[in-house]
């Protein structure tokens, strides 16, 4: 399986006269199929590269302090070897169930449902029949002042153990602010749980390990979860704890602390005061200059750190992840915002990632 990470190749920002969508061949799979790559560029030069393979984010490249780009996503390229596989959850779009279903199954409407498990006897990212591991259809979206690209997908009845037959789709979006928006959307002729989200790797700098990077979450709460990382149900503050990100401070600040894993993948609840798109998380990288906000319409959002690669220490990783979501689990618990979608209904959801620049520190 391979991988490159961004600043393997540095680029100055090169100017574009619009924003452009350029469509190509990712690659060839021996069976046949056909891996699409649209690569969206605005004016001033950043780039975001979406596969069909999974609606997986390739590629994204932002500009640093000094000017110049960089990857700031875990790079995926082709190999037959990934393909056969199945590439990895960098990047993908994960559903129809994001996180973890408890015991891999659940029941509703009367109805029980068997899942397949990938993670002990717990099904994650929906089992290896998810939205991240199946070819979607990609076409550009005409738009005016922005690239996008819309990607859709129909999981039949039954795909992963899931019932009905589910449309899909997320449109990724980047701007000439340097945002870059998913929107998702979804209906159904069953009643089915649905939780997606984007599954990018991050690392800002683009090289190296995130330790120092500085995170600020809008969140005061997390739901507790066990040894396997399933929700119990309850839900406590994060003050005073390893949680509690409610002020900036480095992401390695005190994961020593989280013993024995000494790494996060902990979701955490957003305070918000109404249903509209309100700001979820912040990074700022020190070395490069590069920060990113999240914002979402999403009740929730999980931490996520991986290691750079499998020589890393303990508590040190080169990727995070801030996944917007609904809780774990939902499925299971009452006390959980609802994750049932219904005939006649339309799943919606929006996350913004916006990138900027912070100035050099004085001397």
């Amino acid at each position: 399986m391979q991988f490159v990470i961004g600043l393997a190749l540095v680029t100055a920002v090169p100017r574009a006269a619009e924003p452009s969508v350029q469509r190509g061949v990712f690659g060839r799979g021996a069976d046949g199929t056909t891996i699409e790559v649209f690569a969206l560029t605005n004016r001033s030069g950043a780039v975001a590269k979406v596969i069909t393979y999974g609606a997986i984010l390739a590629d994204l490249r932002m500009p640093a302090r000094d000017g110049r780009l960089a990857s700031v996503v875990r790079e995926i390229v082709f190999s037959e070897s990934s393909y056969q596989r199945g590439f990895p959850q960098a990047g993908m779009i994960a559903g129809r169930v994001a996180n973890r279903i408890a015991n891999a199954r659940f029941t509703l409407d009367g109805h029980d449902y068997a899942l397949v498990a990938n993670n002990g006897s717990h099904t994650l990212h929906s089992g290896p029949k998810g939205l991240g591991k199946v070819v979607w259809q990609g076409r550009p979206v005409d738009a005016a002042e922005v690239a996008a690209v819309r990607l859709t997908y129909l999981s039949p009845d039954g795909e992963g153990g899931f019932p009905g037959n589910l449309a899909v789709s997320v449109t990724y979006t980047l701007t000439e602010a340097n945002v870059l928006r998913l929107d998702y959307r979804a209906t159904t002729d069953k009643p089915t749980p649905i939780n997606l989200t984007n599954h990018a790797f991050f690392n800002l700098a683009g090289e190296g390990d995130v330790v120092d990077d500085r995170l600020t979450l809008h969140a005061d709460r997390t739901t507790v979860a066990d040894p396997a990382l399933i929700p119990t149900g309850e839900i406590v503050s994060v003050r005073g704890t390893p949680l509690d990100f409610t002020t900036p401070i480095a992401l390695g600040a005190r994961v020593t602390q989280l013993a024995p894993a000494k790494r996060y993948d902990h979701n955490f609840i957003l305070n918000r005061a109404d249903d509209g798109l309100v700001f979820a998380a912040r990074v700022a990288d020190p070395k490069s200059g590069r920060a990113m906000e999240v914002w979402t319409t999403e009740p929730a959002l999980q931490l996520y750190t991986s290691p750079l690669d499998a020589a890393s220490a303990p508590g040190r990783f080169g990727f995070f992840c801030l996944e917007t979501q609904h809780y774990p689990d939902s499925v299971h618990h009452q006390n959980f915002p609802s994750t049932i979608l219904r005939p006649g209904e339309t799943f919606s959801s929006t996350t913004e990632f916006r990138f900027s620049v912070t100035p050099a520190a004085a001397p």
